[in-house]
């Protein structure tokens, strides 16, 4: 076995989007995906980047990735990290990548003294949920998402 995690490089873009159409074809979202790779270039490796991402290959080969970014809660007055994308190609699954990927990111959180790592996982998506769960991860029932997107943006913004 030869398992690396690595952060992404702009030569990854192609790849990085690859495994985004991949996770929203899994989700059931491809008509959400619209990320495209100067999206990506210009997000990921531009000159002050918001978002990053770690890449896991399995045999000098890319297999999966985490796309995340920092958070902050007046709570505890500290940072986190928040989870936005974890993948890892299905036939490679149950070998210990996404829990790599994981282990990575939470690792940066101990180093770094960030107060909490998350993420969403939907509902339907059973075997991701008890994998979570097995990791250490709480479901948080008692939050309801909230989205203002497209003309509802648009609109809450011109007020």
């Amino acid at each position: 076995m030869s398992l690396v995690i690595r952060p992404a490089i702009a030569e990854d873009t192609a790849t990085i989007v690859a495994f985004v159409l991949a996770l929203a074809k899994y989700e059931k979202l491809e008509n959400e995906a619209k990320a495209s790779e100067a999206d990506v270039v210009r997000d990921l490796f531009g000159a002050e980047p918001k978002v990053f991402c770690e890449i896991a290959e399995w045999e000098g080969k890319p297999v999966g990735f985490a796309l995340w970014f920092y958070t902050y809660s007046t709570f505890q007055g500290r940072h986190g990290i928040w989870l936005e994308d974890l993948y890892v190609d299905p036939e490679l699954r149950g070998k210990g990548i996404g829990k790599a990927l994981l282990t990575d990111l939470a690792r940066r959180c101990v180093t770094e003294r960030l107060g909490r790592f998350e993420w969403w996982v939907l509902d339907w998506n059973e075997p991701s949920i008890e994998f979570y769960k097995s990791q250490g991860g709480v479901m948080q029932d008692e939050w309801t998402k909230v989205r203002v997107e497209g003309d509802a943006l648009l609109r809450l913004g011109a007020a």
